[in-house]
């Protein structure tokens, strides 16, 4: 199973997310510290649950850190969170 797989399955065990998009955002970071040719280093996580709600950002993010401890211990060097609303990604209706 892929690093990213791997992701996937612990945050929508843990989270329940209504929303989750794991990208793999090694290639943009090549020859950066802790990028390696086979990839999978370098992550961008975007997730909505009502688990963080109320939950401040910083407690939002070491729930999600604390999730892939293994994962960040064990080849991935970055990981970008961003915590979407409980629902999924706002969509704004075009201006006419």
């Amino acid at each position: 199973m892929s690093i990213r797989d791997t992701i996937v399955q612990k945050l929508s065990a843990q989270f329940a997310p209504d929303h989750l998009e794991v990208i793999d955002e090694s290639s943009r970071h090549k020859g950066h510290s802790g990028w390696r040719e086979a990839g999978e280093t370098h992550f961008r996580i975007r997730i909505a649950t009502g688990h963080f709600a109320g939950k401040p950002r910083v407690a939002q993010h070491r729930e999600v850190m604390a999730a892939l401890d293994s994962e960040l211990k064990d080849g991935v060097h970055a990981l970008a969170i961003e915590i979407l609303p409980p629902g999924g990604p706002m969509h704004h209706p075009t201006e006419v």
